[in-house]
C-alpha cells in the first residue's frame, strides 16, 4: 500500500491487489486545514431558524449508524427498494449492457452487489465507482467486494458528490451508468435539486444511464414511524451530528442538552428532522471561531426528506435532459426506482 503527499485537496491510497483496487482522496481527512472549512456550519447555524448540512451526519460513526437505521422494522424504504432491486436488476443489466457502475453515497454497497450480480450472471466485466464522503465505510466495503467478485475493479473516491463527479474519467467500459439510490434525492431542496443534477448531466456522456430511487408519498403515520424508530437508532444517528461537529471544528455541544424531533411536514411534503435544545445555552465551535447562543426549544434543521409524486419527478427529469426508460414500484407503490437515460 503507498500513500503519495497530499496535494493542494487531493491525495490517492492506491493498494496493489492485482491492480484491482485504487482508493482516490478528493479532501483531506482533517479539513479544519482548509481556509473555507465550516463555511456552511457558520452560514446555518447564524439564520434563522437554525440548520446544518446533512453532510455532517456521516463521519465513519454516522456512517455505521445509517446502516443500523437501514435494517430496522420501521424503515421500509431499504428493504422496499432492495425487493424492487432483486426483481428488476436483470432487465436493468440487460437494457444499458456492459456498463461501469458508479453509485453515490455508496455506503457499504450492500444493494450494488445485487446489480454487480446481475451484470456478472450476463458475463458483463464488472467496474464499480463507489462515492462516499466516508473514507473508512469506503475501503472496509470495497475490500470485501474484491472478496467475492474475483473479477471486479473498483476504484473508489472519498468525498462530496460534486467533487467525485468533477473527477471521472471517460468510463472505461462501453457504457456508464450513475447510481443515486436509497431514496437520498429527498434530502435536498428546490435549489441544491438543480444543482445536483447539473453536476450528474455534466459527468454523462449522451447515452449513459442514471439509476434513481424515490421515496413516494404515503400517509403520514407510516413516514413518521420511519424516523422515529423504537430502539432509537435514527435519534442517535442525529445527535451524532454534533459528536462530529465538537471534533471536528473543536466544538462543545453538550449532546445530552439536546434531543431528536422528526415529523412530517404536509404542505412541504416532506419529513423534517431537527435538534431541539433542551435549555437556553451557548455553544462554541473554536476552530471556526463561532459562538452560538440557543433559547430552550430552539431547533437545528439537520435533514428533510421529500417524498415524491412519479410523474411530476419524470417530466422534472426530463426537463434536465434525463429520459425515463423504465418505471418499477412495490405492490403498495412506496418506493420507486426509475432508469433515465441521459439525451444531451
Amino acid at each position: 500500500m503507498t500513500l503519495s503527499q497530499p496535494t493542494s485537496n487531493k491525495t490517492i491510497l492506491q493498494e496493489s491487489n492485482e491492480g484491482r483496487l485504487e482508493i482516490q482522496h478528493l479532501q483531506e481527512a482533517n479539513l479544519i486545514v482548509s481556509p473555507h472549512a465550516g463555511v456552511d456550519v457558520i452560514k446555518g447555524l447564524n439564520k434563522t431558524p437554525k440548520s446544518l448540512p446533512a453532510r455532517y451526519f456521516y463521519d465513519d460513526r454516522g456512517s455505521e449508524l445509517f446502516e443500523q437505521i437501514c435494517e430496522l422494522q420501521e424503515y421500509y424504504p431499504t428493504r422496499t427498494e432492495m425487493s424492487i432491486l432483486q426483481q428488476y436488476a436483470g432487465e436493468i443489466a440487460q437494457t444499458t449492457s456492459a456498463c461501469e457502475l458508479v453509485e453515490l453515497g455508496s455506503g457499504s454497497s450492500t444493494k450494488t452487489r445485487t446489480l454487480l450480480n446481475a451484470y456478472h450472471q450476463l458475463n458483463y466485466p464488472l467496474r464499480y465507482l463507489p462515492i462516499d464522503v466516508s473514507a473508512g465505510i469506503l475501503e472496509s466495503s470495497a475490500r470485501q467486494l474484491l472478496v467475492d467478485y474475483p473479477g471486479l475493479q473498483v476504484h473508489a473516491l472519498a468525498g462530496t458528490y460534486e467533487l467525485a463527479l468533477e473527477h471521472l474519467l471517460p468510463s472505461q467500459l462501453p457504457n456508464r451508468m450513475i447510481c443515486f439510490i436509497g431514496s437520498s434525492l429527498g434530502n435536498l431542496n428546490s435549489q441544491e435539486f438543480d444543482v445536483f443534477f447539473s453536476h450528474i448531466t455534466s459527468a454523462l456522456q449522451s447515452g449513459e444511464y442514471f439509476l434513481l430511487g424515490i421515496d413516494l408519498q404515503k400517509p403520514k403515520h407510516l413516514l413518521e414511524a420511519a424516523y422515529n424508530d423504537r430502539l432509537g437508532v435514527t435519534a442517535a444517528f442525529n445527535l451524532n451530528m454534533l459528536e462530529h461537529l465538537n471534533w471536528r471544528f473543536d466544538g462543545n455541544f453538550d449532546i445530552p442538552q439536546f434531543e431528536h424531533w422528526a415529523f412530517y411536514n404536509e404542505t412541504e411534503q416532506r419529513i423534517e428532522m431537527h435538534l431541539r435544545s433542551l435549555r437556553s445555552q451557548t455553544v462554541e465551535l473554536r476552530a471556526l471561531n463561532l459562538t452560538v447562543d440557543f433559547d430552550e426549544n430552539e431547533t437545528i434543521l439537520t435533514e428533510i426528506s421529500r417524498k415524491f409524486n412519479l410523474d411530476t419527478l419524470q417530466q422534472e427529469l426530463k426537463a434536465k435532459g434525463l429520459v425515463t426508460q423504465k418505471v418499477w414500484t412495490d405492490v403498495n407503490q412506496w418506493v420507486g426506482l426509475l432508469l433515465c437515460q441521459f439525451q444531451g
